[in-house]
């Protein structure tokens, strides 16, 4: 979920608006579903441009069957060398922001969400890649999948996976423009890694209504969804 209007996120990122950006809080964000992004791209002057723009969360190579899967999710250990991915960690990365993500955990009475988020309310910048595929119409449709690795410390309490976040230092290096070598990848794979785990201890848990299970009558930008529960 991300609970930060297009203004805050242009400001938080530096970024400028690509195309027409806007973006209302909302507080749960579903597959197939448009969320924003951050990237970064060389301009005609050779300068490096970031800009934020929304794209379908579910990757779709151009050379995807129209009806092929759609991952939301990329596994960080095969991210760099899995034919589906591989092109696009080389040269199309991403930052998805995010307030803080849900996980279920099953009950004897049905599924039980939590809330993952940090301490202090921070902003999360998880690792996306992103294709793009050409519509009927001409245009290029943008689509992004989130990079997931083994969950570490308080996220891994409800779920054996978490996305993978980058911290201020490495995300300009994540977002640099241009195609990386093998070993350039492999640096870059690496430190990934390392932060992630960082920030995941960072992370807590709080049980939440299981009112954002039913995603055919949630109202997603009903801020009560993030609010901790007691269970009894």
């Amino acid at each position: 979920m991300l609970e930060v209007d297009a203004e805050g996120l242009l400001r938080a990122y530096a970024a400028q608006p690509a195309r027409e950006f806007d973006w209302e809080p909302v507080f749960s964000v579903a597959p197939r579903t448009r969320a924003p992004i951050v990237r970064e791209h060389l301009d005609d002057e050779g300068q490096v441009q970031r800009t934020l723009e929304l794209a379908q969360w579910g990757f779709q190579p151009s050379w995807a069957k129209e009806k092929g899967p759609r991952p939301i999710n990329a596994r960080y250990e095969t991210a760099p060398t899995n034919g589906m991915f591989r092109a696009a960690f080389a040269s199309s990365r991403a930052v998805v922001p995010m307030s803080g993500y849900f996980e279920w955990v099953e009950m004897a009475d049905g599924k039980q969400p939590y809330y993952v988020h940090t301490t202090d309310e921070q902003l999360l910048h998880a690792a996306g890649l992103t294709t793009a595929t050409r519509t009927a119409d001409g245009q290029w449709e943008l689509s992004v999948t989130i990079i997931t690795r083994e969950a570490k410390d308080a996220a891994g309490e409800v779920h054996d996976r978490m996305p993978a976040f980058l911290d201020e230092d490495l995300m300009p290096e994540w977002l640099a423009p241009g195609k990386l070598d093998a070993d350039q990848r492999g640096r870059l794979h690496g430190a990934l890694g390392d932060v992630s785990d960082q920030i995941a201890a960072t992370l807590i848990t709080q049980p939440v209504d299981r009112a954002v299970n039913n995603v055919r009558t949630l109202d997603r930008k009903d801020p009560s969804l993030i609010v901790p529960l007691m269970l009894g």
